[in-house]
């Protein structure tokens, strides 16, 4: 008799797919990163200019700047916050300025820059044969025009705004004028503006244009001395509040200290 045969039961195992590798992974690390790329410039694009500053100074240099608004001055390669501690600062780079220019030798004694308690004040006061305006008008010479310029485009680079003042002596108008040194000081701190911001001061930079006639003598006891008629350039303070972020403070009242006399000597009264 024949033994019966053994039953054989094949099974089958359902093997798993090969190793598939983590390069999906990289994929996806890559998207997020894109996104989150996107997701903060849209947010700087809504920013205030300040954050934005903020930001860029801090991946110039991560060691100082990151709360600090770059000021982008042109020739010193730094970022600084122009604040009272370092306003001599921008004196000494403004000095250094316009003694490049031609008629420097000319000029020097007819400009003056002083740290004050409402920021740093420049000061460009006239001679008897009038040195930046011509007599009696808002008609700027050419030095006057350079002298402007060169300033513009260092004080165009601060975030510091500014405020200009116009000044006259006392030499008075006949009675019957239309015009006087009210209008004429006012007219000669607006033209000043003008040239300063067609030559880098930008639009939103200036604060104030005043015109004072002859009521802030320099030289209260030579109330006709040439130096009296002068244009005044405040470059105003940026203060921290206690958020610890820059603001400008509203220029108010002149609370400069008082100016030290100008080389200039008295010389024979003129018209403006």
């Amino acid at each position: 008799m024949d033994k019966p045969r053994p039953i054989i039961i094949l099974k089958k195992k359902s093997g798993h797919g090969g190793h598939h590798g983590g390069a999906w992974k990289v994929a996806y690390a890559d998207f997020v990163t894109a996104m989150m790329a996107l997701f903060i410039v849209l947010w700087l694009l809504n920013s205030s200019k300040q954050v934005q500053e903020a930001v860029g100074g801090y991946f110039k240099d991560p060691t100082g700047t990151s709360k600090k608004v770059g000021s982008n001055m042109v020739g010193t390669g730094e970022n600084f916050l122009l604040t009272r501690d370092n306003m001599p600062k921008l004196k000494e780079q403004l000095q250094k300025a316009i003694q490049q220019m031609n008629d420097f030798d000319k000029l020097k004694s007819h400009i003056e820059m002083t740290v004050t308690a409402e920021g740093l004040r420049i000061e460009l006061s006239e001679s008897a044969s009038g040195t930046f305006f011509d007599s009696g008008s808002a008609k700027l010479k050419p030095d006057g025009q350079q002298l402007l310029a060169t300033l513009a485009k260092e004080l165009g680079n601060l975030p510091n705004k500014l405020s200009m003042e116009g000044h006259t002596d006392s030499t008075p108008y006949a009675p019957s004028a239309s015009y006087g040194n009210w209008e004429l000081s006012t007219d000669r701190a607006n033209t000043a503006r003008r040239v300063m911001q067609s030559s880098g001061l930008r639009q939103d930079q200036v604060t104030q244009v005043r015109g004072f006639a002859d009521q802030r003598l320099r030289k209260p006891d030579v109330p006709l001395d040439p130096a009296n008629r002068r244009i005044s350039l405040i470059v105003q303070y940026i203060i921290k509040n206690n958020d610890d972020e820059p603001a400008v403070p509203a220029p108010g009242e002149d609370k400069s200290a008082p100016e030290k006399p100008s080389a200039a000597s008295p010389q024979t009264p003129e018209k403006k």
